[in-house]
């Protein structure tokens, strides 16, 4: 049986897409609020419902007293402001529980209806089996820092926005292979070299993102371009000394300065592109035009979230911005290489 279009199914689809868009986001406000080793149980059921009387309060504290984040950096906090951080990982937890549900129920009614052929089917199963591991990091990365140590690894961290990430793009893949049911094309508009090249490097540079994010290393040498007053300052050399090669994964000088030449690199290439393109029809070019506009305001946004160490509105939009350059970049990938039927 072939699939026929069905709206509801697409639609269904872009929901996954901004709910997982949201979590990310909710995340990223977790994270810079240091609010994610909040909640020290993990209960996939019961803990939909969040402490609702004065006792509850109070023993979600006591458990939260015994984690080496409030005895080592918040012995000072009153029940009130346990509240403010509780708060934003249970949001965080709650949408990843509502991701859950509307992919399973309208999943199952859709499978039932006969709306998957064999293809769709097994995309589908790995849609759920992608959020059910995504859930799986979530844990396994909170509890990274309810041991010893009040900082979740740096790498589970990497690990566990990457999986969403993936996640993001597979469905909207999924989305395009679904609405258009696409042929090859022969005969390309533009080299795929640009635009894989491009991809690759993006999902690298999130990747450092993630573990800028994770060593804090944003709140160092928050100047453009040079890192204080050097190119290269000493501690990027001296973490070599001590670290090796592991510097360029676990040193807060390094991995900035790596975040800053792959983001220069994306700068460029995204200027090739342009470049590539500039004797196209505009409306064969529009679709790489946006890619490259997109990267160039994520460039911008990148530089003054550096500069302005890190707050939490531009935090959270660089991150956000990262998403759609990942959804753009496909849509461009695909455009290029199907030609849409419908």
């Amino acid at each position: 049986m072939e699939n026929t279009l069905d709206r509801r199914v697409v639609k269904w689809l872009y929901l996954g897409i901004v709910l997982i868009f949201l979590m990310v986001l909710v995340g990223g406000i977790t994270r810079l609020t240091q609010s994610g080793l909040s909640m020290v149980e993990w209960k996939p059921v019961v803990g939909v419902i969040p402490p609702l009387s004065e006792n509850e309060w109070q023993n979600e504290f006591e458990l939260y007293k015994q984690t080496p984040e409030f005895k080592l950096n918040n012995s000072h906090f009153s029940l009130r402001e346990y509240k403010s951080i509780f708060f934003w990982e249970y949001v965080h937890r709650l949408i990843g529980r509502v991701i859950g549900l509307v992919f399973f129920l309208p999943g199952i009614f859709f499978w039932l209806k006969k709306k998957f052929n064999r293809r769709m089917k097994i995309k589908i199963i790995l849609i759920f089996v992608g959020g059910l591991f995504q859930g799986f990091l979530g844990w396994y990365m909170v509890k990274s820092g309810l041991i010893k140590d009040p900082h979740v690894s740096h790498f589970r961290l990497a690990a566990h926005l990457m999986a969403a990430l993936f996640l993001i793009v597979f469905i909207y893949w999924t989305i395009l292979d679904y609405k258009y049911k696409s042929q090859e094309i022969k005969s390309k508009i533009i080299s795929n070299y640009i635009l894989f090249s491009l991809f690759v490097l993006v999902i690298i540079q999130i990747f450092y993102g993630a573990l800028v994010a994770g060593l804090k290393a944003g709140k160092v040498y928050n100047y453009f371009p040079k890192m204080g007053d050097e190119w290269l300052p000493l501690d990027f050399y001296n973490s070599f000394d001590k670290q090796g090669l592991k510097a360029l994964l676990e040193s807060q000088s390094a991995v900035q300065f790596v975040h800053r030449v792959i983001g220069i690199l994306i700068f460029f290439l995204s200027v090739a592109l342009i470049w590539k393109v500039r004797t196209l029809p505009l409306g064969k070019k529009t679709v790489f035009l946006v890619v490259s506009s997109v990267i160039f305001i994520q460039v911008i946004l990148g530089v003054l979230t550096l500069v302005f160490s890190v707050p939490i509105f531009l935090g959270v939009l660089h991150q956000s911005i990262a998403i759609i350059i990942l959804l753009v970049l496909i849509n461009a990938i695909y455009k290029n290489n199907y030609k849409c039927l419908n």
